[in-house]
């Protein structure tokens, strides 16, 4: 059996039907179950792994229809409206899926009904398999107990305790006291047990727009047979995708595994797609990342193609000689398979950045296919050098001609470079958003308002003034005696004691 901690009492929370007919009974403390029964195992509970397991057979849910949510702890909503037809009436589904089950080790109990609340008490008190047909709810709650009504175990001692045992009996009593007395939430499981109100089932995962499948009477287990598959089902996608004018560019596969493991398998897209060559592409290299982290077991008898997010599709106009027009397609397919295979981070392209500094100007970002705001075609400036630094490293210049002048030589990485030629400087100012300004007290003694703030505001402004000389930078463009070009700066202005100026090399050029 399985313990779970309540209120500082160690109590059973589920057992096998060894336990039960040892008379034993959820609920029933551990000490009150070993005094009985010295010899019983007790383990105890494990709720994410409860949850993991309850998730594990929402996936594998989704072979009956995309509508699956999670109840609690215990059990599973499917929503299978339009969807039995498919299995062979809605009999044939219950008798099916609970077969599966029986099959994967697990006992069920499974509920067919209009309702939601209807299926619930089902499930849980009536035989397996009961099916309700449309209009047979309120005959067949009449008779269950309070708790088929799912709601709290006070509000069920609270009923019972006026004599009120059994749902006919709430259903012949006047309803308003019993919302006075009990709350708003008993009569609102009522109705919709019954119908009157509706409930809808939120399922825990996105639905998606467009969604095509193949039953396997043989499983499949090579990555071949499921790129194979893969194509037909992106033919068939494609049909569908053509009547609506749209194109992918998010896919899902599912493999639903024998054994009742459900592998998902998701690719992006920067355009939409709707030609199974481009989308076999994808996933093929997305499988071969995957390598043998795709665990086949006994094989897949079940494979799905979604299609999540679509967008507008309109072909190109083709030339007198028959081709259409693909400028720049071929670069984004390709970024998008390289990104299949190495990571959503693995292609960046960079963005111009509101910033004057140098290694500020500019930052990669996700590529996006073009799919983001355009920036102004840029003209490259041949006074900047080829390769930047991605931070500025340090050198050390014993000596200028002038003050403000570029340096006679400088040292960078233990080696010495003489300076032959020199240009500049080009001076960078901080921008002014960045430069802090202090809060600066003044002496109060002897002051009145108006020269206190003018005192304030002479300190503030020489405040900024020093914080800007020290984050001024000259730039000078470099030759030393041996060809080698360099892009160095001086960070910091001389005139200032408060300013220590400091070298930077920023860049080489070829």
């Amino acid at each position: 059996m399985v313990s779970r901690q309540e209120n500082n009492t160690q109590r059973i929370a589920a057992m096998d039907e060894e336990a039960a007919r040892l008379r034993l009974k959820p609920g029933m403390g551990i000490a009150d179950a070993r005094a009985m029964h010295p010899g019983i195992e007790v383990i105890a509970e494990d709720a994410e792994a409860d949850r993991r397991l309850l998730e594990a057979l929402a996936d594998w849910c989704d072979r009956y229809t995309p509508l699956v949510a999670l109840d609690g702890v215990e059990g599973l909503f499917l929503d299978v409206t339009g969807c039995v037809h498919l299995f062979g009436g809605e009999k044939a589904m219950l008798a099916g899926m609970l077969e599966r089950f029986s099959e994967q080790g697990f006992r069920v109990r499974a509920g067919l009904a209009s309702t939601p609340g209807a299926a619930w008490a089902a499930a849980r008190f009536s035989a397996t398999g009961t099916i309700l047909q449309e209009g047979d709810e309120r005959s067949f709650l009449e008779n269950l107990p309070l708790a088929a009504l799912r709601i709290e175990a006070r509000t069920i001692s609270g009923l019972e305790s006026v004599g009120l045992r059994a749902i006919g009996m709430i259903l012949t009593a006047p309803r308003a006291p019993l919302a006075r007395r009990f709350g708003s939430l008993l009569l609102l499981r009522l109705d919709q047990a019954l119908g009157e109100i509706e409930e809808s089932i939120s399922p825990r995962l996105p639905v998606a727009a467009l969604s095509v499948e193949r039953h396997l009477a043989e499983p499949i287990g090579l990555v071949e047979d499921i790129e194979r598959l893969l194509l037909l089902l992106s033919g068939s996608l494609r049909r569908d995708l053509e009547r609506r004018g749209e194109g992918a560019r998010v896919f899902e596969l599912l493999l639903f595994r024998v054994d009742g493991a459900v592998s998902r398998i998701s690719v992006g897209s920067s355009l939409p797609l709707r030609e199974a060559g481009p989308v076999g592409r994808l996933f093929h290299e997305r499988l071969a990342a995957l390598g043998t982290t795709l665990e086949p077991g006994y094989g897949f008898d079940l494979v799905r193609l979604s299609a999540f997010e679509t967008a507008r599709l309109d072909m190109p106009q083709a030339d007198l000689a028959g081709a259409g027009s693909t400028q720049g397609e071929d670069i984004v397919l390709f970024a998008d398979r390289v990104r299949a295979r190495l990571g959503t981070a693995s292609v960046l392209q960079p963005h111009l950045a509101q910033s004057h500094v140098p290694e500020r100007a500019s930052l990669l970002v996700l590529f996006d296919g073009g799919a983001g705001p355009r920036q102004p075609p840029t003209v490259h400036n041949p006074e900047r050098p080829l390769r930047l630094f991605a931070r500025p490293e340090p050198i050390e210049v014993p000596l200028t001609e002038v003050p403000e002048g570029p340096p006679r030589n400088f040292r960078w990485r233990r080696s010495v470079h003489r300076v032959a030629r020199a240009e500049g400087p080009e001076r960078i100012s901080p921008e002014w958003w960045l430069t802090s300004v202090p809060d600066v007290e003044a002496d109060e003694t002897e002051m009145d308002k108006d020269e206190r703030e003018a005192k304030r505001e002479a300190a503030q402004k020489e405040a900024v003034a020093i914080e800007t000389a020290r984050m001024t930078r000259d730039y000078f463009r470099v030759e030393d005696s041996e060809g080698h070009r360099f892009w160095l700066y001086r960070e910091g202005l001389y005139g200032r004691q408060e300013v220590v100026p400091r070298w930077y090399l920023q860049g080489v050029s070829a």
